[in-house]
């Protein structure tokens, strides 16, 4: 990168406030049991990682990349205290308070993929993987899924696919690396999952550049004749898309038109993807791109969110942060596709969980067929 463009890249993320980096202690050293009178839910998230094993045990999994998949479980308290789309954590990274934070309270390493899968199974026989972004540590992606599978009540098991993020905000390269060093794992992960006795359905949530990674898989998974993985997969939610719309193209032009198409959540109002537009040269990335219509062209319904406030100065997690939406994903993902709501009735959910909320709501869906604009700007 020349420096020129490196400085000015610098300055944005100095501006947005992404520049600060923090520890990624995932376990205290010495965890008190939590108090049954301030956790509100415990989750188990399933995990599968590219990542290192830590020096430091309380990170669990750090930046660096290993030759080989690891397996684990990590059990989340959620503090009673909590509101819908956001992540109550302790300062500075350290481990949590159960009753105010959200908390790590125990750590199961599984010595094999089959015990991994077949602890998986053991829950139920829906799956949703989710595949983090940049700049996020091993606990970020745990607290992360933890949130989305609270806040969304996912009816099925919670599996992180951790692929090596440096968790820094200059490791832009060493993450896109990563990533794309990673494929053949989330494919082996997802082929796994599809493969094991009593699992009918695996939902893909991916955010950010975690994207990348989700659509590669997904084009490796077509070229080798298994791109529904035997008719086990379900809901593929593509949200803030690092991914160049080129590119995007050419992946959803290999994988070919979905059975049930994938939903892209995009945002114009997206600061991490324009700061990522000019590292690539200020190539259009998916997540903020203005022609809804051509993507969704390509076989993609897609959700604008510009409308929509964020839970941070990016608007880059709105999907996940912002209470309205948080909860419509989550009554999307429980509903069966053969009970899809008339735009009517999505229209008067969407006010109604606004309403509630005391939030503005407008979201533009982009189908090949129509347009349909939900809720109205308060």
């Amino acid at each position: 990168m020349r420096p020129r463009l490196l400085i000015v890249v610098f300055l944005a993320l100095a501006a947005s406030g992404c520049i600060s980096e923090r520890k990624h202690e995932l376990l205290a050293a010495n965890p008190a049991a939590p108090p049954p009178a301030g956790v509100e839910a415990k989750h188990d998230i399933f995990v599968a990682t590219t990542r290192k094993r830590a020096a430091d045990q309380r990170v669990v999994f750090d930046r660096q990349r290993s030759d080989m998949l690891a397996f684990g479980r990590v059990g989340v308290t959620v503090p009673k205290g909590h509101q819908i789309g956001r992540i109550e954590r302790a300062k500075d990274g350290n481990p949590g308070d159960p009753a105010k934070d959200f908390t790590a309270v125990d750590l199961t390493i599984y010595d094999s993929p089959s015990a991994f899968t077949t602890a998986v199974a053991k829950r139920g026989d829906r799956v949703l993987v989710f595949v983090h972004g940049y700049n996020t540590g091993f606990d970020d992606g745990v607290y992360r899924l933890t949130q989305i599978a609270h806040d969304t009540k996912y009816p099925g098991t919670p599996v992180l696919f951790s692929w090596a993020s440096g968790a820094r905000t200059r490791d832009y390269v060493y993450d896109k690396d990563s990533s794309t060093a990673a494929r053949d794992d989330l494919e082996s992960v997802l082929v796994m999952l599809s493969r094991t006795r009593g699992i009918k359905s695996i939902d893909i949530i991916a955010h950010s550049m975690g994207n990348w990674l989700a659509m590669e898989t997904l084009r490796q998974l077509a070229i080798a004749g298994n791109r529904d993985l035997g008719g086990k997969l379900g809901y593929v939610v593509l949200a803030s898309p690092d991914i160049d719309v080129d590119i995007f193209r050419k992946q959803m032009e290999r994988y070919g038109k979905p059975d049930r198409p994938f939903v892209v959540l995009l945002s114009n109002d997206d600061k991490a993807l324009r700061i990522s537009s000019l590292i690539a040269g200020k190539e259009a990335r998916v997540g903020d791109y203005s022609n809804a219509k051509e993507l969704a062209s390509l076989g993609v319904t897609v959700v604008d969110l510009s409308a929509t406030a964020g839970g941070d100065k990016l608007n880059h997690a709105k999907f996940a942060d912002n209470p309205v939406l948080v909860q419509l994903l989550g009554e999307r993902l429980r509903m069966p596709e053969s009970l899809e709501p008339t735009p009517q009735q999505a229209n008067e959910r969407v006010n109604e969980l606004a309403g509630g909320l005391g939030q503005a709501a407008s979201v533009i869906i982009t189908t090949p067929l129509r347009i349909i604009t939900l809720g109205a700007i308060q």
